[in-house]
């Protein structure tokens, strides 16, 4: 890379493109940090992706180290000197894990999650944390302790969630590629309302540590989100890889979870889901959207075709109800020990708490059959089809001062979750999924569309997506209003 090619400000580039460049000496890690804490200083106070932030002299020295083990030939990694913000649920050595919870707020985390800790060897320099719901409940990122992150294209809008906070960052430019984590849609959801990638791995792919169950709590999983399928991938690579901590992670195949690798998109047949025969709910202009992006794929040579479920998907969201509770309610229960608690925490997740407290062992067991029968048809699907496809949201990205939507195209929504149902089919499956980019309605609000792999097979999907990202070019070159002088917000492309 030549230095006459880099731009200005080097937040402009993704994380792929600052690696290449700090390693050339093109972009020292001080000049880069320096431009991303401006850019957070101008920006964040006003879209809120960001939260205790550590001290710009402290970063500064950080960056200058790393400097200077580049001036001595060392690289700590493909991350070295980049700035990074850890989600609000994982810990991060001296800095607070609210959990987005006021009963949180003094918790200072005393080593680093595993995740963090991996990121860290690979150099990235942790420059504070990213917002998140409180306990990462609902796929809209507010709480009462920090506030309500807002949608990059919209700051009217919600951002999504679990992990807005890392999707309106990257889209902003505070952070060139972020980490967060998936149980219901957490990094897809965000990723297709700010117009990014984000991918939930494959069961086990990247293990979560500290944990409060081991054997258990395998539907949410941390994971990576960026600009670019290459930033995705590699920060998977490094997120990636079995753990003794974690005795159900995957042992095998990290340093093969490449974007690069040769591949023939003419190979791939995907099964169109849709809207599961009009079972789920879907504002106007979604499937639309997501039409447009299949279009993208077949012009590759993708062979797409209409697929039905082959489930009733009403025992899928049962049964999912039936996890989801004892998992969430397990995360309150501690909190729940003092009495005086029970005012400080979101009705939502009291909510979750309270619905366990009627399942019995023999109901939950019912439902982990019925998962094992959803993901017997799913593999069946994936026999015929090397990827599923359905939309990403089943809304477009709603008023920020609302909780959440209490109906869809005019069915009313019976949880507070129930909006999010269409993020579901991966999760339960435990099959790896990507959140890409579709384009964006005639107010300017982008949207995602959903490509599952078959099990444990990320890194093919990783490819399917860097193939795609390939022919959507002008949809990736929208950027929010924010950063486009003298723009208006985005015109329907």
């Amino acid at each position: 890379m030549h230095a006459a090619a880099l731009p200005t400000d080097p937040t402009a580039l993704d994380a792929s493109a600052l690696s290449a460049a700090i390693h050339a000496r093109h972009v020292s890690c001080r000049e880069l940090m320096q431009a991303c804490l401006a850019r957070v200083a101008r920006l964040n106070p006003r879209y809120n992706a960001l939260v205790s932030l550590r001290p710009e002299a402290e970063l500064l020295a950080e960056a200058d180290a790393r400097d200077a083990e580049l001036a001595r030939g060392h690289s700590r990694g493909w991350l070295h000197g980049i700035p990074q913000a850890i989600k609000d649920l994982a810990n991060a050595a001296g800095l607070p894990t609210t959990l987005g919870s006021p009963l949180m707020k003094d918790f200072i985390a005393r080593e680093d999650g595993l995740m963090a800790a991996r990121m860290k060897a690979a150099g990235c320099i942790v420059i504070g944390k990213s917002n998140t719901p409180e306990f990462g409940l609902g796929s809209h990122t507010f709480n009462e302790l920090f506030g309500t992150t807002l949608n990059a294209y919209d700051p009217a809008r919600s951002a999504g969630g679990s992990s807005g906070g890392a999707a309106v960052a990257l889209a902003l430019r505070l952070l060139p590629v972020a980490d967060g984590s998936d149980f219901m849609g957490s990094l897809r959801n965000p990723a297709a309302w700010n117009n990014l990638f984000g991918l939930r791995p494959s069961q086990g792919r990247v293990p979560m540590w500290p944990a409060q169950d081991l054997w258990l709590s395998q539907l949410g999983t941390e994971g990576p989100m960026g600009r670019s399928v290459r930033d995705v991938a590699r920060l998977l690579a490094t997120q990636a890889g079995w753990s003794e901590k974690a005795p159900l992670s995957i042992a095998a195949g990290a340093d093969q979870l490449s974007a690069d690798a040769e591949f023939d998109a003419k190979s791939v047949r995907i099964g169109w889901l849709a809207d599961l025969d009009g079972y789920l709910p879907m504002e106007a202009g979604i499937l639309d959207a997501c039409g447009q992006g299949l279009a993208r794929l077949q012009a590759l040579g993708c062979a797409v075709q209409p697929l039905r479920l082959g489930m009733a998907p009403e025992r899928v969201w049962d049964a999912w109800l039936v996890w989801r509770r004892v998992l969430v309610a397990a995360r309150i229960a501690p909190l729940l020990l003092k009495p005086a608690h029970r005012a400080r925490i979101k009705p939502e997740a009291l909510w979750e708490h309270e619905q366990a407290q009627a399942c019995s062992a023999a109901q939950f067991m019912a439902a982990s059959v019925t998962r094992s029968s959803f993901y017997q048809q799913m593999l069946r699907l994936l026999e015929r089809h090397e990827v599923l496809a359905l939309p990403t949201a089943q809304v477009w990205p709603f008023d920020a001062a609302e909780r959440w939507p209490r109906q869809i195209a005019g069915r009313a929504m019976d949880t507070y979750h129930r909006w999010m149902e269409v993020v579901i089919y991966a999760s339960f499956a435990g099959l790896p999924c990507i959140s890409v980019p579709v384009g964006f309605n005639a107010q300017g609000l982008p949207m995602g569309m959903q490509l599952i792999g078959r099990p444990q097979g990320d890194a093919a999907l990783l490819r399917l997506a860097a193939a795609y990202e390939q022919v959507i070019g002008d949809w990736l070159a929208v950027q929010p209003a924010v950063l486009r002088d003298g723009c208006t917000r985005t015109a329907n492309l």
